[in-house]
């Protein structure tokens, strides 16, 4: 499913334009990547939480050149769901019939 996908269904199920509620998925997109980028984690509740994991510093291999380079801690974001979230995924009869 794409951005435009989930715009649609959002307009359809609610009525509203869709100028209007791609404009607000564009907004929370953006309040999500600020915030995460100013280091908060963003926490929504029955969802699931948008958190910055910290990677340690380590040693890798270029294997092309056979040299090693140390890579400095850093900041990933990731996301984490609810547990609501994962018994809808793990009890849906669309996902078990694909499996």
């Amino acid at each position: 499913m794409t951005k435009a996908d989930i715009i649609n269904e959002i307009a359809d199920k609610t009525g509203i334009d869709k100028a209007d509620v791609q404009t607000t998925v564009e907004a929370f997109f953006s309040v999500v990547k600020s915030s995460m980028a100013g280091g908060n984690n963003i926490y929504v509740r029955g969802f699931g939480s948008f958190i910055n994991k910290k990677r340690a510093k380590k040693i890798a291999r270029n294997i092309s050149k056979n040299t090693a380079i140390v890579i400095d801690e850093h900041y990933i974001p990731s996301f984490k769901p609810s547990k609501v979230f994962i018994e809808k995924i793990k009890t849906s009869k669309k996902i078990n019939s694909l499996a």
